[in-house]
This record gives C-alpha cells, structure tokens and sequence, in this order.
C-alpha cells in the first residue's frame, strides 16, 4: 500500500506549496534564491518520501519473504527427519532447537492435554537501544501463517508441532539496513543541495552584476564594462552588454557632436543674417533716409532721388529674396516638393554643366504633409551638395516612390562617381544629419558605397495616415 500513498501525498504537498507560493506572490514577492530553495526542498522531501516508502516496501516484502521460507525449511525438515521415522524426543528437539533457520520462527510441541512445550526461544538483540521503534515494526509486520504438523513418539503418542513466525531479528536486521540507506540518501541529498546551492550563488551574483551594469548604462555609465565570466552564456551575454554599451557610448557622442554642430550652425546663420541686414538693410535705409532728407529742399533733384530710392527698394527686395530662399524655399510651399525639386535639379545643371541630373518623382509626394515634405528635401539637398563637392561624379539619379501595403515612400539618390570604402571614413555631419533626420520620421537610412563604383544612399519612410493628409 506504502507505494501507492506517496503519488497522492506528492501531488497534494506539491500542490498546496504552490498554492502559497502563487497567493503570495504578488503581497510578498520571493527572490529567486528563495524560490530555488523551496523548489529543492520540496523535491528532496519527495526523494526521502520515496526513499522511505521504497524502503519500508522492500523491507517488508524481505521479512514476509524470509519467514515464508524459515517456515517452509523447517515444514520440510520436519517432513524428512521426523515424518518418516520414530525419533526420540530429545533428540528431535535438540536438532530443531539448533538449527540456525528457525531463529525466525517460533516452534511449539502441543501435548494431547493442550499443554504448551517451547522448542525454540525469541532472540534478544544484545542492546536494547538496538531494537527497531514500534512504528517500524508496525509498518513492516503482516499476518503470518501458523503451520501444524502431527508427529508421534515412540510412546505412540500424537504430538502437535506449531511453527509461528517470529519475524523480529530479521526486522532489526532490515531497521539496520533501513537506517544505512536512509543515511545514505539523506547525505546524498544534502550534497546535491549544497551543490546547487553553491552552482547558483555563483549563477547569482553574475546576475547580480549584469543587473548592476544596466542601471549603470540606465545612468548613462558607458564606460564600465562587464567582467568576463567562467561560465558561456554569461561569458555570451557580457560580450553583448559590452557591445552594447559601446553602441550606445558611440551614438551617445556622436549625438553631441551633432547637436554640437546643429548649434554652431544656428549660431552661424543668425551671425550671418545680422551680417547681411547691418551691412544691406542699413546702408540701404541710411541712404534712403539722407535722399529723402534731400528732396525736402527746394533745389533737389526730386526726379533723380525717387530713381535713387526705387533703385535701392528693388536691391533690397532681392536681398530679401535671397535670404528667404535661403532659410525655406517659398517655392516648396506654394508649388510643392516636385516643383521644387524640379527647379533645385535646374540650377544645379545650370552651376555645373559636366554633371547630368535625372529627377523620377511620383506626383503624389505633393500630397504628403510639411513635416516630411521638408525633411525630404533637405536630404536630398545635402546629398547633392556632398556628390557636387566630393564625388566627382558625372551622372546623379534621384528617385522619389511612393508604394502601398504597406504605405511606404522610398528615396535612392545614386551617382557614378569615385565612391569610398564606408568602414575607413568617419561619418560627417552631413550624413549624420540626414540620417537623424530620416529616423526622427521612423524610417530607415542607408549608405553603399565601393571605391570607383559610386555611391548610393537608399531610405524608406512609413506614411501614417497623419502624414498622407496635406494640411
């Protein structure tokens, strides 16, 4: 029966501890050391359980199976040596009493006046501390059989044999072995708990560090690395965080030095407005004012002054013009990205009659609201600049899709020119412009680029609804 109690006993232990543990989870939240500690726990009281159980099972089935055949041997002896001859009574007895196989039986002569005679005695262990605990004994104990045999003396008279089981030396012989195993798997299982133990404090403090790292790197400390660690797959993981965190240090200066830049040129172009407005709008105000001041007299040459003053309006409207066009194209408002792409092309051709420029433009990026009208064309702009400068090109092609499912608009500006090896130059701030610019829309930016096999810049924006509505 014992084998059959522990699956029920299992389930329900193992159920009810996790029970607990989900139920307590959430008000009392359990670290995974003391998480791992219970789940061995629990498992090696199931070891011992099944130890015990299997224990106990074998050490009954060896005492019921030693009995059956003490209580067999003798019948047969009995049988042989008395059945078939007339012995003396002292004699048989003394015989029987001798045998080392009846130490587990317990063998009695009844006299036709019900009078008991004991043949052999209950072997008493020489230590009374040695004697198995009446739990064990009740555990292991069945109901034995109790085996009667007719046998006659020479005085013809008809004696009763009794032979009775008397299991007790055996089961302190089976409580002796028990106690063995039982030690035995308990140390086992205490060693095999220490070894986890000590494999996940190990396992644990990596872990521990990694997290330390990241809220590390969470500060913005890039310049702590991780250890290497003995084990693979922490070692493995400490090569990406570094890796990581490397990437991150990288773009985090590189973001800097753009935003740097980004400053720096702002500053700039103010410099150079307030430069272009002192020396152009003042001058030209300055002398206006003096022929205004002029033409009040009675002898000025009013006809010649108001010349003056149309000639000087006209300069500073296209001053005006000029600085407009230079800080948003009034054209990409009024007429939309392909006309004014159309036009930049133009000028370019104009300023640089070697270089051929082809323009492929879908009508609909006319319909695509302000916000990505001029991040578009500002990288293509700056794209051209850089082939103009540095490419030595003779052909640019500028290619402008708009595809659906999904909804995407895909850019590629590609020339034949002297191109460049991408891993030995570092990124300008040209190209890191246009990329931010291109990521702040949730697309992707893309350089290829071989040495005299020309260079092709290739990014893909996600239209959204919002960015499919002209406003």
């Amino acid at each position: 029966m014992l084998p059959y109690v522990f699956p029920v006993f299992q389930e329900s232990a193992y159920h009810c501890v996790t029970i607990a543990l989900t139920t307590n989870k959430e008000i009392f939240p359990m670290s995974l050391r003391n998480q791992i500690t219970v789940r061995i726990l629990l498992i090696s009281l199931c070891i011992l359980f099944i130890g015990g159980s299997m224990g106990i099972w074998q050490a009954r089935k060896a005492v019921s199976k030693e009995v059956d055949s003490s209580i067999h041997l003798a019948l047969q002896l009995i049988k042989i040596g008395i059945g078939t001859t007339k012995i003396h009574k002292t004699d048989w007895m003394f015989r029987l009493s001798s045998l080392e196989q009846t130490r587990h039986l317990k063998i009695q002569l009844k006299k036709p006046s019900g009078e008991i005679i004991n043949i052999t005695h209950q072997a008493k262990p020489d230590n009374e501390n040695e004697t198995p605990p009446d739990w064990f004994i009740n555990l292991v104990v069945s109901d034995y059989p109790t085996a009667e045999y007719q046998i006659k003396t020479f005085s013809n008279h008809v004696l009763i044999l009794l032979i009775q089981a008397n299991p007790m030396d055996e089961i302190a012989e089976v409580w002796d072995e028990s106690l063995s195993f039982f030690t035995t798997l308990l140390l086992l299982v205490l060693l095999t708990f220490l070894s986890v133990h000590l494999v996940f404090d190990k396992t644990l403090s990596a872990i521990h560090s990694i997290v330390d790292h990241l809220k590390g790197i969470e500060k913005g400390e890039y310049q702590n690395k991780l250890p290497d660690f003995s084990t693979q797959e922490y070692g493995d993981i400490a090569t990406a965080v570094n890796h990581m965190t490397d990437v991150l240090d990288s773009t985090q200066q590189q973001n800097r030095a753009l935003t740097q830049h980004s400053l720096e040129i702002q500053e700039e172009e103010r410099r150079r407005l307030s430069q272009e407005l002192h020396d152009e709008f003042g001058q030209s105000l300055t002398a206006i004012k003096v022929m205004a001041v002029t033409a009040a007299h009675e002898k000025a040459d009013t006809k010649k002054i108001t010349g003056s003053i149309v000639k000087i309006c006209d300069h500073l409207m296209t001053v005006v013009r000029s600085m407009m066009k230079q800080l948003h194209p009034l054209i990409l408002t009024e007429l939309g990205l392909k006309a004014t792409l159309e036009d930049m092309v133009n000028q370019w051709e104009d300023r640089h009659t070697p270089m051929s420029f082809n323009l492929n433009c879908d009508d609909a990026v006319d319909m695509l609201n302000r916000t990505i009208v001029i991040q578009i064309f500002r990288v293509i702009q700056e794209s051209l600049t850089n082939i103009v400068r540095h490419a030595n090109a003779s052909h640019v092609t500028i290619n402008i899709e708009i595809k659906s499912n999904p909804d995407v608009l895909v850019l590629s500006i590609t020339d034949d020119g002297k191109g460049c090896d991408l891993d030995k130059i570092p990124s300008g701030f040209g190209l890191l412009g246009m990329e931010e610019r291109i990521k702040l829309l949730g697309g992707s930016f893309k350089i290829q680029s071989q040495v005299n096999q020309g260079t092709q810049i290739n990014a893909q924006l996600p239209l959204s609804c919002h960015n499919l509505v002209k406003p």
